[in-house]
């Protein structure tokens, strides 16, 4: 096995890793602590009818349609989709960010809950 294997297995893993604790996280809604982090919305979001944002809070709870289009380091951190809201179709996006622990700076070592802080933010896709 070369070398570039083996970083590629480590770097496999550890997207495997990323990946499950960002749907724990994700589908948690934060409720999990041993995944720390903060969920934050867009004023875009914020100014969307409460009914929205419970369709919201769900959509992105449940989402589970991930590509290689959309997640190509299949470490769940992106997804895209749409909800209905008063006649209106609103396109949306959400995305969680890997932090150091007093969210200053990237993490350095992602797949370490210890050393990581998650920052879950909802957009709508015209903000970002």
């Amino acid at each position: 096995m070369t070398t570039d294997a083996i970083e590629t297995t480590a770097a496999e893993i550890q997207a495997r890793r990323v990946a499950k604790q960002n749907d724990q996280f994700r589908k948690t809604w934060g409720a999990d602590f041993t995944i720390p982090g903060r969920i934050v919305t867009t004023q875009g979001v914020a100014s969307l009818p409460f009914a929205a944002q419970v369709q919201i809070m769900g959509a992105v709870q449940t989402f589970d349609t991930f590509t290689e289009d959309n997640d190509p380091h299949a470490d769940h951190s992106f997804g895209g989709f749409e909800i209905e809201s008063e006649g209106e179709t609103v396109k949306l996006f959400w995305k969680i960010d890997l932090y150091d622990r007093p969210y200053r700076y990237g993490s350095e070592n992602p797949a370490n809950t210890a050393e990581t802080r998650r920052v879950l933010t909802i957009m709508q896709r015209h903000e970002y």
